[in-house]
């Protein structure tokens, strides 16, 4: 059930967490991590790549999608495809992200796949493609009847939401376990990067929490509504 309050306000809070948020994990990686590359015979730059794809593209782009039907007093076809597009960039962004630490680890002799949060990272990247393919398909192109398109509305809504929580549970995870290696590895527990990380993912959960309430709060007026009426 939607919550009986508007969705507008909770949208805007959800821009400014998400550029705070985009801001830090850029600090981190410039200022502690010393950069991003693909290719470096500093395998760590490589890994880089994943905190910050991950969160600007998987959480960030795509809790702006998830929120582009509450935030944008558009006509109903274009708000579609901005949430359709806005959906493939955080795929596109979250699939190179998770190729970023396959490649670190394996040109780093680290084994892959051995935490929770690499599994459940999986499972995040794989449900957001099945979503994503399945709304192309049922409202966008081919396109369902209009009966499929009603009745599979919920559940498109409910399982896009479960998977977009999943996704935050496995960045706090991530988080979480690249900061319990940096202070293994000599990193101050109490210094600014460890202080720095532990913001970042504070800000990246209440980013989340507001995209939540986004979702289920009252959308705006579409543009469409404001359509003069026909007497002829």
């Amino acid at each position: 059930m939607a919550l009986g309050v508007p969705a507008v306000p909770f949208t805007y809070v959800v821009h400014l967490l998400g550029v705070v948020a985009a801001v830090l994990v850029l600090v981190w990686n410039f200022h502690f991590r010393g950069g991003l590359a693909w290719s470096s015979t500093n395998k760590a730059l490589i890994f880089n790549l994943h905190p910050v794809l991950m969160l600007i593209g998987l959480i960030i782009v795509g809790g702006e999608a998830i929120i582009s039907y509450k935030s944008l007093p558009l006509k109903k076809e274009v708000k579609k495809l901005i949430h359709l597009v806005l959906h493939a960039i955080a795929l596109i962004l979250g699939i190179i992200g998770i190729c970023a630490a396959f490649k670190n680890h394996n040109e780093s002799g680290i084994a892959n796949l051995y935490s929770l949060h690499s599994w459940l990272g999986i499972g995040v990247i794989s449900f957001y493609g099945i979503q994503w393919i399945f709304g192309f398909v049922v409202f966008f192109y081919p396109g369902g009847s209009s009966e499929i398109r009603r009745e599979s509305v919920p559940w498109h809504v409910l399982f896009g939401l479960f998977v977009y929580i999943l996704a935050l549970a496995t960045a706090s995870l991530g988080f979480l376990e690249k900061l319990t290696f940096l202070e293994s590895s000599g990193v101050a527990k109490y210094g600014s990067e460890a202080l720095l990380v532990n913001f970042t993912a504070i800000i990246t959960i209440l980013f989340g929490t507001f995209v939540v309430l986004s979702a289920i709060s009252q959308a705006p007026p579409a543009a469409d509504d404001y359509a003069p009426i026909s007497v002829d």
